[in-house]
């Protein structure tokens, strides 16, 4: 790995394997270099599309290949559990797309064979790889907005009624907390810790039974608190605050940060903005590369330990719902 690019293998041809790839193009130390799906025809339109080397018909082929050097998981999440192990077992480094699974005591499993085994692992949460994110966290760190006192975050979106599809069936692990959800929380678990002191919620369970759309207040020592959103059939304005005693700052559309200004008491505002071409996979692709090639097992912008609290938060969030999937039962 040391002079040649990180080959990445791609488990999965769906969307979200797209956006990766596409944006693989802009890295410097890595490349999509082979892709596996359950269908050999889909596997092939996909490297045809990305110009990818090699395609498999399965997720095996994929795994057995010994050119692949680090395998991205983008299949549904109720599979990322045995798609992971799988990867884990042929002895290969993995990012997994968010959220890591349903719940924690899969993460736990995921987690306890990655360390027995040595094997670098990794939650795919983006966002805490973009340079406008990175730029507020040097802020936060600077103490530039004096101590943080309220952290507000909302990701939502309005989706048309499909009882079959990945967001709103149950059987898929729909809902907005997994889906939408997981980027507000982890993104106050960025800036307080992933331990508050208490946890509040309320959702709207639809007509499939999972949430549409969910409130939750995380309340940590001294007061402080996150307020956040997440929804699947609601349009939301999907910006990110963090209020401090000296001042505050703003993340439009956070998920995807392109922006932040810092906004300090008593001077001008300081904005940061990234003009990039890529939309952002890019740097959570190459933040692997490194730490493959420094011989890391997992990542300090999202270690898994943060990982694991914030699934543990995910759960008890479901459950004061009373929401639990078919595959939990």
């Amino acid at each position: 790995m040391a002079d040649t690019k990180i080959k990445w293998g791609i488990m999965a041809a769906g969307g979200i394997a797209g956006q990766f790839v596409a944006d693989l193009a802009f890295a410097q130390h890595a490349e999509a270099f082979a892709i596996g799906s359950r269908s050999l025809d889909k596997a092939k339109a996909f490297a045809d599309k990305f110009g990818i080397s090699r395609a498999y018909g399965s997720y095996e082929e994929l795994l057995a290949d010994p050119d692949v050097d680090v395998v991205y998981v983008a299949t549904p999440h109720p599979y990322h559990k045995e798609n992971v192990l799988s990867v884990l077992r042929a002895g290969k480094p993995v990012l997994c797309e968010k959220p890591f699974t349903i719940n924690a005591s899969e993460l736990e499993e995921i987690i306890g064979y990655a360390r027995a085994n040595k094997l670098f692992l990794m939650e795919a949460m983006w966002t805490r790889f973009l340079p406008p994110i990175r730029k507020v966290r040097e802020w936060l760190a600077e103490g530039r907005i004096g101590e943080i006192r309220l952290v507000k975050a909302d990701f939502g979106f309005r989706i048309g009624w499909d009882p079959e599809g990945r967001l709103l069936n149950p059987q898929l692990g729909g809902g907005a907390l997994l889906d939408a959800g997981i980027y507000p929380i982890s993104f106050a678990s960025m800036v307080l810790g992933a331990n508050p002191q208490q946890i509040q919620s309320t959702a709207h369970l639809g007509e499939t039974g999972v949430d549409e759309h969910f409130s939750v207040l995380l309340t940590y020592e001294n007061g402080v608190a996150a307020s956040l959103n997440g929804a699947v059939r609601l349009n939301l304005g999907n910006d990110a605050y963090i209020h401090g005693t000296h001042g505050k700052i703003h993340i439009p559309n956070f998920l995807s940060a392109n922006a932040a200004t810092l906004y300090v008491d008593g001077e001008e505002p300081e904005s940061f903005t990234d003009d990039r071409e890529a939309r952002g996979y890019v740097f959570e692709a190459e933040a692997v590369s490194k730490a493959l090639r420094a011989g890391l097992k997992e990542c300090e912008e999202i270690p898994l330990d943060e990982s694991l609290a914030i699934m543990r938060i995910l759960d008890q969030i479901r459950g004061q719902w009373g929401l639990r999937y078919p595959s939990e039962a």
